[in-house]
């Protein structure tokens, strides 16, 4: 049962009720089963290739230390929301406390603004391997790599924290039913009752912000490609497509997504459009970038298949459990 506190003539809010799930007898269970699966898969393959990128020296790259941050930061992303929806999904009381709100929306908007600002340096290191070869190993330093890693962190963790704060001093006293699958600035918003004019300053900050990185990333593949369609070696060519095209398209399904949520201004969308939307960058952005990143993408794959070749030879294990690894691996 939802929570309220009454103080004189007004009713405090101290929980929020996600109203866009269904009720069991609907299929919340099905529902439940299937998201779990997904969610075990987004965890299970983020963390592969995080592990994989530590433990093959091959992959102590610029490149693929940032696939090794984005994907540890996927990990999290998805355990910020996910969990909450699966417990919403087969529980009665489909509720999250207010400060449960905000941690969500503070962690959630934090990892993606920080996975936003990695995908940019993933960009930039695109370009200058393709654009200044001779000079990206000068360029594309450990220590560069590093602190374009640490200033994302700090750039996600500390963008978003001025609204949070804001957020917290607002009063809820009518409605307290969220429609959405997470909580969400605009969501959130609009059952304050008082004033929230700020939030248009906000959200345009937050507009220039994700234009930006955009234009920042497609900037750099605009120019990658010039680079790439003046190359004389058509084989050349071919292997410079084949590195930038997981990035370009974890690059266009992420912003993508982003950009018709939080660029909408003043047009608004139904609530299964809103859904929709939300479930995409929440749930198959973060579900596609295992698969793009390992099983798509040939350095991956060998470096998986080295390392379970030698667990597999320090563990004496015979040739029948082999298994499903010998029918996408090659173990050199």
């Amino acid at each position: 049962m939802t929570e309220l506190v009454t103080s004189g003539n007004l009713t405090t809010v101290t929980e929020f009720l996600f109203s866009v799930f269904p009720h069991l007898p609907e299929g919340g269970v099905l529902f439940f089963i299937l998201l779990l699966l997904t969610y075990g898969f987004i965890v299970t393959g983020n963390l592969m290739i995080f592990i994989v990128v530590q433990l093959d020296r091959a992959l102590h790259t610029p490149m693929y230390f940032f696939i090794s941050i984005f994907s540890f930061l996927e990990i999290w992303y998805t355990t910020t929301t996910i969990p909450k929806m699966l417990s919403s999904l087969i529980s009665e009381h489909k509720t999250i406390s207010v400060a449960g709100c905000l941690l969500q929306m503070y962690f959630f908007h934090s990892l993606g603004i920080t996975e936003g600002c990695v995908l940019t340096a993933m960009a930039i290191d695109r370009y200058v391997a393709i654009c200044r070869p001779l000079r990206y190993a000068t360029i594309m330093t450990p220590r560069l790599c590093t602190q374009l890693a640490a200033g994302s962190c700090v750039c996600g963790f500390l963008l978003v924290l001025p609204e949070i704060v804001w957020i917290a001093t607002l009063p809820f006293c009518g409605s307290n039913q969220i429609r959405q699958i997470f909580c969400d600035f605009t969501p959130v918003l609009s059952l304050a009752c008082t004033d929230t004019s700020l939030a248009v300053i906000v959200d345009a900050i937050h507009a220039g912000e994700i234009v930006a990185s955009f234009l920042a990333i497609a900037l750099s593949y605009i120019r990658i490609i010039v680079v790439i369609l003046g190359m004389p070696s058509a084989e050349g060519r071919r292997k410079a497509f084949s590195t930038c095209a997981a990035h370009l398209a974890v690059f266009l399904l992420f912003f993508g997504s982003v950009a018709v949520m939080y660029l909408r201004f003043s047009a608004t969308y139904s609530v299964f459009w809103d859904t929709a939307i939300a479930i995409t960058f929440v749930i198959l952005a973060p579900f596609l970038n295992p698969i793009i990143y390992s099983l798509r993408n040939k350095d991956m794959k060998d470096a998986l298949g080295r390392l379970f070749c030698r667990r597999r030879r320090a563990s004496g294990v015979g040739d029948r459990s082999r298994g499903w690894i010998h029918r996408f691996l090659t173990c050199s």
